[in-house]
């Protein structure tokens, strides 16, 4: 692999212009493989205030290290960066955050300097569509502290496209939910301005519909992090809390989250408050 060395954090404004270029038909994304690159960025500090405002819109307490799921905001222009490069196999912008894994190796201390380096893998096809995944690996010095693989869906048709649907599993659903969560636009706008994440599909609703989603939808990533606070306090200094993404939160939305005790952690949901299928369904171990 190559290694692409950044000086500074990518600005999202300019990554989502090259996203929005990319994703035109006459210009479009062209490749057929994964970019060889890994892109690293060094000595990256946090900026309080930006956490500070990230834990009060995802309902997380502000403290002395990140939460688990924050470092996601931190790697996400540098993985747009490698999204938008010349030669990924589709565009950035309508791509859909199916999966995410967060292993969190130790608790993360604000004031620490930290190393990103971001690479793609496993580019393949899925009965939707393509899947890709995108790792994030971030260390302090030589030390490993934190690394997520995040897989991301573009809708078309492909091999697999007429493949029968799996049977759904039979699930028990917990009568009680554990809380209650209400998300509107104003929530997931400050959302999308603390992240970076200013996909069209989140805060637009012409552009929600432009890539099939009647109404902007709520960042997986948001939801991610909201589902944690059923066990903040009790996240073990070394975690991996695995998402899987269901139906999207189409706003405004209220739903029910769920946090179950495992034999090694947790169970956690967010789910329809009236039908009950998942929005997102995630372990925490």
């Amino acid at each position: 692999m190559a290694v692409v060395e950044l000086s500074s954090r990518p600005s999202t404004l300019d990554v989502y212009s090259r996203a929005v270029l990319s994703a035109l038909p006459v210009v479009g994304a062209s490749g057929d493989s994964l970019p060889d690159d890994t892109v690293v960025l060094r000595g990256l500090r946090v900026d309080p205030d930006n956490l500070a405002g990230y834990t009060k819109v995802c309902g997380l307490r502000f403290g002395d290290t990140l939460p688990l799921t924050y470092p996601f905001t931190l790697t996400f222009p540098v993985v747009m960066k490698l999204m938008v490069s010349k030669g990924f196999p589709f565009p950035a912008v309508g791509s859909v955050h199916a999966e995410n894994v967060i292993e969190q190796l130790r608790p993360v201390s604000v004031t620490e300097p930290l190393d990103l380096r971001v690479h793609a893998e496993n580019l393949r096809e899925h009965r939707k569509g393509l899947l890709v995944d995108l790792v994030s690996e971030i260390s302090v010095g030589r030390e490993p502290v934190w690394r997520q693989t995040s897989s991301f869906l573009r809708r078309q048709r492909t091999s697999l496209s007429d493949q029968p649907k799996p049977e759904p599993k039979a699930e028990e659903i917990p009568p009680v939910p554990t809380s209650t969560l209400r998300v509107d636009q104003k929530t997931i706008d400050r959302y999308a301005s603390i992240s970076g994440d200013r996909n069209p599909i989140h805060v637009s609703r012409l552009g929600a519909k432009a890539f099939g989603f009647p109404r902007p939808i709520a960042h997986g990533m948001w939801s991610a992090a909201a589902a944690l606070r059923a066990v903040e306090g009790r996240i073990p200094s070394h975690a991996t809390y695995s998402v899987r993404f269901g139906k999207p939160v189409l706003l405004p939305a209220t739903v029910n989250l769920y946090a179950a005790r495992a034999a090694a952690g947790w169970d956690l949901a967010l789910r329809d408050p009236k039908k009950g299928y998942p929005h997102l369904t995630a372990t925490l171990r």
